[in-house]
């Protein structure tokens, strides 16, 4: 799988990344290098979560959260 992500200039220094494709998949590094790493790092992280349902119970709620 090859995904797209964006580098920008952090205004305290160093790198920070941003995968459009997965949203809330960012992280950041003080060098190009250490950057990549914590992004294909952090790409992975995204991918690994279990987003298959849970078990629900028919007394459970489903709500909303705005924040």
């Amino acid at each position: 799988m090859t995904l797209k992500a964006i580098i920008h200039k952090a205004d305290e220094g160093g790198f920070w990344a941003e995968v459009p494709a997965l949203p809330g998949c960012v992280t950041q590094g003080d060098t190009l290098p250490v950057l990549r790493a914590n992004i294909k790092e952090a790409i992975e992280g995204w991918l690994s979560v279990n987003d298959e349902p849970q078990e629900s119970h028919a007394d459970d709620e489903v709500i909303e959260v705005a924040v």
